[in-house]
């Protein structure tokens, strides 16, 4: 299943999108199972995605595209950003993907960091009894590696990411496989927190409310427009919305 933000900026071209930010702070429902996206929601990680896209690019021997706005690359399924942003050749989008994924192991991955206050809301949530998984539209194995190196892995319970073969590769997908891997048999105690429409329209596609942090790559506007049930700045906001 591909989501993309398309319906969301469709809503933003039809109506005015206010979320009312108190409402969502104060009078957040709880969720027993937490699901994180990984790129723009516990980490900075867009430079290390930059040149690892701008790199690919290169060893193919295409032009690369304007990278500068990262609501773009930061999100969607790696195979959408070569075919629909970078033009990649339909052929030549396996070989794009192998490239990126071999320098973002070597390379891009070092330049990603743990947004501050991350860590300390993590443990919280542990310490409270919730389930933590991270949500991604990358590779598993690569999703895991990129936990342990920043030492995110000993406050989740699970790393769930994209198949390289496809049968699990949008969020519409990985997020009923995190919320089953966390044991929740009931959807409505799961929630996504995310930075982009691409992780709200995933969400309103797998049927679970959806937060979004503005400290990441996308925006309040186009996370409103796909159905977020609140906002938070900071981790530390967050913290007290998911307690």
């Amino acid at each position: 299943m591909k989501e993309t933000p398309e319906k969301c900026l469709r809503v933003i071209l039809t109506k005015s999108v206010i979320p009312n930010r108190m409402i969502s702070v104060r009078n957040m429902k709880q969720y027993d199972y937490i699901l994180f996206d990984l790129d723009g929601t516990l980490i900075a990680s867009a430079k290390g995605v930059e040149v690892s896209i701008r790199h690919a690019m290169d060893a193919l021997g295409l032009p690369c595209p304007d990278l500068s706005d990262y609501t773009g690359y930061v999100g969607p399924p790696l195979e959408d950003t070569f075919r629909d942003l970078c033009k990649v050749p339909e052929d030549q989008i396996m070989r794009g993907m192998e490239l990126y994924r071999d320098y973002y192991d070597r390379k891009g991955q070092k330049t990603n960091r743990v947004f501050d206050g991350i860590f300390e809301m993590l443990k919280e949530l542990r310490e409270k009894g919730k389930k933590l998984a991270i949500c991604t539209s990358k590779n598993e194995p690569v999703a895991e590696k990129v936990a342990d190196i920043l030492g995110l892995s000993p406050y989740l319970d699970a790393v769930c990411g994209s198949t390289l073969d496809g049968a699990r590769r949008a969020k519409a997908d990985i997020i009923p496989y995190a919320w089953k891997r966390l044991g929740c048999t009931d959807q409505a105690q799961a929630v996504m927190v995310g930075d982009t429409a691409f992780d709200a329209r995933g969400a309103e596609l797998a049927g679970v409310d959806f937060i979004g942090v503005t400290f990441g790559y996308g925006t309040v506007e186009t996370m409103a427009a796909c159905g977020a049930v609140g906002f938070a700045d900071t981790p530390a906001e967050l913290l007290k919305m998911l307690s």
